[in-house]
C-alpha cells in the first residue's frame, strides 16, 4: 500500500509518499481501505513540526472494512466505517491513557490506502453522508459539538460567538441552526460572511474592518454578552472572547491560531467557566452522528483534492483561504 509518512525535521514538502505492507488487523481490531482524509490545523502542524520521524499523519478518516481481526462483531467485511481521534476513549472524562491513542500524533493517521482501527475506535458512517462527508467528523466535527452542545451546554434560544470560517466553526454554525442557537460569526472575508450568513448565522463582524469585534458582540447582545464561545483563536483573541461572553457564561478553547498573553482578572470578575475541548469520545460521537443524520446535516466541504497531490491540501491549510473542511480523496 502507499502511505504518506513525516520525514526528517517536518514540513509539508518533506511529506514522503512510501511503499508498505498492509498491516494485518489483530485480536479486537479491523482492517479499513481508506477512502476520504480530512485535515484539521491540528494535522498541518504535526506535519510541520514532525513529531516522529516515520509517522503517518492525520487523524481523520472513513472508509470500507476490508478485514476483521479475532472477536469483532460490531463490523463485517464491506461495512463503511468512521475512525474515532483517540483509539482509546469510549466514554467519560478524558484520561491520561487516552492521549496515548490520538491517531497522526502518538500513533499512525489515516493519510494512507489501508488503516487498522480498534474496533472500539470506529463508528458506521451515517447513512446520508458520503466518505468525504464522513471524513470531516472525527476531530473538527465533535469538537464543535462538543463546544456548543455537550460542554457548551447551548439551548435553544441561547446566543453563540464562533471565530472565523474553519472546519470547527463552520460545524459549530450548522449545529446551532438545527438547534435553534443564534450566532455571531467572524471573518475577516465580507465573501466568507456572507456565505456564513447562507448556513443560517444571524450576525456576522468582520474583525479587519471592526477590530474591536468583542465591543460590537456587547451591541448585538445588548449589552449582555453571548452565552457560549467556541473559542479557535487561542491566546490572541481569548481576552476578547472573555469580553464578548456575558456574566456567568462559558468558553469553550479549542484552538491555537493566535499568540499571545490574557490577564485572567476577568475570568474570575464575570466567574465565566473556561474550559479546554480536546474533541470527545465514541459515544459523544455517536450522539452526534444521530443529531446529523436526523436534521440531514452535510459537512461543509471547501476543496477535495487526490491522494497524489495531498501536500496541496496541507498549503491550502496553511493559507487559510478555505471555507469550511479540506477533504483528500483516495
Amino acid at each position: 500500500m502507499k502511505a504518506y509518512v513525516i520525514q526528517g525535521g517536518g514540513g509539508i514538502n518533506e511529506l514522503s509518499l512510501k511503499e508498505q505492507d498492509i498491516p494485518k488487523p489483530g485480536s479486537g481490531e479491523i482492517l479499513v481501505k481508506v477512502k476520504a482524509n480530512a485535515i484539521n490545523y491540528r494535522d498541518l502542524m504535526m506535519v510541520k513540526n514532525g513529531p516522529t520521524d516515520g509517522r503517518i499523519p492525520n487523524s481523520d478518516g472513513a472508509g470500507l472494512v476490508e478485514e476483521v481481526g479475532e472477536g469483532v462483531t460490531a463490523f463485517k467485511k464491506g461495512d463503511r466505517v468512521v475512525g474515532t481521534f483517540f483509539q482509546n476513549w469510549d466514554s467519560g472524562p478524558i484520561r491520561d491513557d487516552v492521549m496515548n491513542s490520538a491517531m497522526g500524533g502518538a500513533i499512525d493517521g489515516m493519510l494512507c490506502e489501508y488503516a487498522v482501527l480498534n474496533e472500539n475506535g470506529a463508528l458506521p458512517i451515517p447513512e446520508h453522508l458520503s466518505f468525504e462527508e464522513a471524513s470531516t467528523l472525527p476531530c473538527a466535527g465533535l469538537t464543535a459539538w462538543n463546544c456548543l452542545i455537550e460542554a457548551g451546554g447551548a439551548a435553544a434560544g441561547q446566543t453563540a460567538l464562533l471565530l472565523g470560517t474553519g472546519g470547527v466553526s463552520i460545524f459549530a454554525q450548522q449545529m446551532a441552526a438545527a438547534a435553534g442557537i443564534k450566532t455571531i460569526l467572524t471573518s475577516s472575508s465580507d465573501d466568507k460572511l456572507a456565505r456564513a450568513q447562507t448556513l443560517g448565522a444571524n450576525e456576522v463582524i468582520n474583525y479587519r474592518s471592526i477590530p474591536d469585534w468583542e465591543a460590537e458582540v456587547g451591541k448585538l447582545t445588548d449589552g449582555h454578552g453571548v452565552d457560549v464561545v467556541v473559542e479557535v483563536g487561542g491566546a490572541g483573541t481569548l481576552s476578547k472572547s472573555v469580553e464578548a461572553v456575558r456574566i456567568g457564561g462559558r468558553i469553550s478553547l479549542v484552538g491555537v491560531l493566535t499568540g499571545g498573553q490574557m490577564d485572567p482578572t476577568s475570568i474570575m470578575r464575570k466567574s465565566i467557566r473556561l474550559q479546554g475541548i480536546y474533541v470527545g469520545p465514541r459515544d459523544m460521537f455517536a450522539r452526534m452522528n444521530a443529531a446529523l443524520l436526523h436534521n440531514d446535516i452535510h459537512p461543509v466541504i471547501d476543496t477535495v483534492v487526490d491522494f497524489k497531490d495531498a501536500k496541496d491540501a496541507y498549503h491550502l491549510m496553511e493559507s487559510g483561504q478555505h471555507f469550511g473542511k479540506i477533504v483528500i480523496s483516495i
